[in-house]
């Protein structure tokens, strides 16, 4: 038997996922009232509409979301985020760095680390530079022993300190086509193991972001 666990955030209109970019405005497109224009009485529809930027609350990252030639979200193996099973971590420090990783078995696993920087979601303090960040070593020790997808619950799997400063997490994860999911929540309700995980975009071409439903199925 399993439970599921969901990860992640709510999407809800005006609100800021990372700061400066906008919040996703929800309209109708066809409301109730005006639908029974075209249907028989006691008949009626919603259509509705969003606009927002694809880094809108917990999403995840292709190869094209860094390289201009990369893969995208139609290009993505439902293999690599789709009952991937799942690692969690648990650092002690801001910057993740390999040591995190020493010893832990995270071949073909999604790697999820938890910091619980998610506590401050829809807060000013959740888009502070002292967020909780993996390093490029830590990027490249996850990347050499063969990570299927790596996850933070951070703003920012990067360091963003440094304003307009390199991504090297990024930067070294993409280039190796392993996707990035940022904005996780709730990471304390899982186990270490003993858990597949899920975080699957709509199959569109040309953008390298989008937001996911992300969930983990946990073994009772």
């Amino acid at each position: 038997m399993t439970h599921l666990v969901d990860l992640s955030h709510q999407i809800v209109a005006g609100m800021t996922t990372y700061p400066g970019l906008p919040g996703p405005v929800i309209e109708d497109h066809l409301s109730f009232e005006d639908s029974h224009r075209s249907y028989a009485p006691g008949t009626e529809f919603h259509i509705g509409r969003i606009s927002m930027v694809a880094n809108t609350g917990t999403y995840l990252d292709t190869p094209a979301h860094r390289y201009r030639d990369g893969s995208d979200l139609a290009d993505l193996e439902l293999a690599k985020i789709a009952g991937v099973p799942g690692i969690v971590v648990d650092p002690t420090e801001r910057a993740v760095g390999p040591e995190v990783f020493e010893g832990v078995d995270v071949a073909g696993r999604a790697v999820l680390i938890r910091t619980e920087w998610d506590r401050y979601w829809r807060t000013e303090q959740y888009g502070s530079p002292e967020h909780p960040f993996l390093t490029e070593a830590g990027a490249k020790a996850l990347e050499e022993a063969g990570a299927a997808l790596v996850g933070i619950d951070s703003v920012n799997i990067d360091d963003t300190a440094i304003q307009g400063g390199p991504r090297p997490a990024h930067s070294t994860l993409l280039a190796a086509g392993i996707p990035i999911v940022e904005h996780l929540c709730l990471l304390h309700q899982l186990p270490t193991t003993g858990f597949e995980f899920y975080a699957v975009p709509v199959k569109v071409r040309g953008l390298g972001t989008f937001p996911v439903r992300a969930f983990a199925t946990v073994a009772d």
